[in-house]
């Protein structure tokens, strides 16, 4: 839960929590050996995915131009089995009809973002994901570019547009609340 100071004390403000989804933007094979980051990008997604799975919270799942880049990285596909991979030509992720119509459906009013490239597709779907009124937290440790200029300028152009800059670790305890979530020592252990 996040939380802000008030006169007195700490009141929650916009948690993320059930009404949360994450989205996994675009990890595919394609970029691997363009990026030095990139196994621990995917294992920041991972850690994201199995939290979520484990919490039985949603996902949208995307992947950009799969016939030239590749499906998702073959880490996620075990975690991410049964859920369903948009494809996609536009860079934002609500560029694809599909995902608009899954996101509505979803009522969420919390959006976790993972993926790449940061200053391409997970930039430009930050900023629509804002636009359109949702709360969007950015797992630093879960994006990736092939030029750490441009992924460190599009992490700030994302906080400065409304975007709350997060960690994997920091993203899966606020879903928690609480040590004594039933769930707490699985997700606890994606963390060791």
């Amino acid at each position: 839960m996040t939380l802000h100071d008030v006169a007195g004390g700490l009141e929650p403000r916009d948690p993320i929590g059930e009404r949360t989804a994450l989205f996994v933007v675009d990890v595919q094979e394609r970029f691997r050996p363009a990026m030095q980051g990139f196994d621990s990008m995917v294992a920041g997604c991972l850690r994201l995915v199995r939290t979520f799975r484990i919490l039985g919270l949603p996902l949208i799942v995307t992947e950009q131009y799969p016939k030239g880049l590749g499906r998702t990285v073959a880490e996620l596909q075990e975690p991410l089995a049964g859920v369903p991979v948009f494809e996609k030509t536009a860079f934002s992720a609500l560029g694809c009809p599909q995902v608009r119509e899954k996101l509505a459906l979803l009522e969420a009013r919390s959006i976790v973002v993972c993926g790449i490239e940061t200053h391409v597709c997970v930039h430009q779907t930050v900023r629509d994901l804002l636009r359109a009124g949702y709360r969007v937290e950015v797992a630093v440790d879960a994006v990736e570019s092939r030029h750490s200029g441009d992924r460190d300028v599009a992490l700030r152009r994302m906080e400065n547009s409304g975007a709350v800059l997060t960690t994997t670790e920091m993203a899966a305890f606020e879903l928690l609340v609480d040590a004594r979530h039933p769930k707490f020592k699985e997700v606890q252990a994606l963390f060791k």
